[in-house]
């Protein structure tokens, strides 16, 4: 007899929330998740290999190897900022309140480049991230 694939649950707002986490802890993994993911983007428009990961990034290859496999619990925030300053992406945090829902949003701009101001040609991605 074939079992139908149904879902036991459904997340109405976000997944974090559903997990039970404090809004601080499930506020950092969002962060976290947002960050690696842009990073991950990154990795994969430029191509980089393993090999060439563990030079540009100055890490062990195991340390690479988890985050391209994207295992976030292994990897800390502030090394995902150290990765995205050496793959000279630009990381911006704003933080402001909600009127309606009295909520923070996060904004992650992350630009390729070394330089800070907009140039033309430059690649922009923003990633917002609702906490509340």
């Amino acid at each position: 007899m074939k079992s139908e694939n149904r879902p036991s649950h459904i997340t109405k707002e976000d997944v974090f929330d559903d997990l039970g986490l404090s809004r601080s802890e499930a506020s950092a993994l969002k962060v976290k998740a947002t960050l690696l993911d842009a990073i991950l983007g990154e990795i994969g428009t430029r191509g980089y290999t393993q090999r060439e990961l563990v030079e540009i990034l100055d890490e062990y290859q195991p340390s690479v190897s988890n985050l391209v496999r994207g295992k976030i619990a292994k990897v800390s925030l502030e090394k995902l900022l150290t990765y995205s300053d050496r793959l000279k992406m630009k990381t911006t945090l704003t933080v402001h309140p909600s009127a309606r829902e009295h909520r923070a949003r996060i904004h992650l701009g992350l630009r390729t480049g070394s330089n800070t101001r907009a140039r033309s040609g430059s690649r922009t991605r923003r990633h917002a991230v609702a906490i509340g």
